[in-house]
């Protein structure tokens, strides 16, 4: 594919094949554009866009076939072939990935794993066996894994990566909580940081929080009548005003008028009357 795809476009790739195994799994055979990019809050627009950048898929009112569409990004993103990983540290982090993550329905299977504790030496989890970590180069010789995934602790991240890439290593799932930012362009790195999405996910439940207890905060909106220029008199003629006139009798004023004034009068032995 010679034309440039944007970084953006290929990070949206990965969860419109997640949607769409879902709705594989499903039984969900035909999705309209629409409809797909309100799973995902995106906008039919962009999902289009998107798919155009990679040739275009489906047909214009019909919409796109879900088996079909999902083998097609499977393609484009290389998951539909077989590519092989270790993984490098196999404690709890290496452990929990190698017994829960499915790797294969990714199009990776895991060759080895390495660590350097004897009690996990010499043993397999879910399969993968476990090496010492003086036999790593031996072993990237012999299988030639494509993809390394570290799970080792920070301080130790950054030479295990040199002897990698000298192994014949192609790319690096990195996990150690440290940005590996290495010599080599030709060598793609994946940062993953659990931390910041948590730190994201914090943020939102705060926002969320104060714009609530910002809205409990706020009086109650009540309507206040306009100020309404009018005379009153008593017996020495004195005239009073402007001051608020509200009875029940008068209607709500629209947004922007003002009612007419109606003269008030007062009256010695009588209560304050309208004429």
């Amino acid at each position: 594919m010679d034309k440039k795809i944007s970084s953006a476009v290929i990070h949206r790739m990965p969860r419109y094949f997640r949607h769409l195994c879902d709705l594989q799994d499903a039984g969900i055979t035909r999705i309209s554009s629409g409809t797909l990019a309100e799973r995902m809050g995106l906008t039919a627009s962009q999902v289009r866009q998107d798919f155009n950048c990679f040739g275009g898929f489906g047909q214009q009112g019909y919409g796109y076939n879900v088996a079909e569409l999902r083998a097609a990004i499977a393609g484009i993103m290389r998951i539909d072939r077989d590519r092989r990983a270790i993984i490098v540290g196999a404690g709890n982090l290496g452990k929990a990935l190698m017994t829960n993550f499915n790797f294969t329905k990714y199009g990776v299977r895991l060759v080895a794993a390495f660590d350097s504790n004897p009690l996990l030496i010499g043993t397999e989890i879910a399969g993968v066996p476990v090496y010492s970590c003086r036999k790593l180069e031996e072993v990237l010789e012999k299988d030639r894994p494509e993809i390394a995934i570290l799970t080792l602790p920070k301080l130790h991240a950054r030479a295990a990566a040199q002897r990698l890439i000298a192994g014949g290593i192609k790319g690096i799932w990195n996990f150690t909580s440290i940005d590996l930012h290495l010599d080599m362009p030709q060598i793609p790195v994946e940062n993953v940081h659990f931390s910041e999405s948590l730190m994201v996910l914090s943020y939102k439940i705060q926002k969320r929080t104060g714009a609530r207890r910002q809205r409990k905060s706020l009086p109650p909106q009540l309507f206040v009548p306009p100020l309404v220029n009018f005379t009153r008199t008593c017996s020495m003629g004195i005239w009073v005003g402007p001051f608020r006139r509200a009875t029940s009798r008068q209607k709500r004023p629209a947004a922007g008028q003002t009612p007419p004034a109606r003269p008030f009068v007062f009256h010695k032995k009588e209560k304050y009357s309208y004429k």
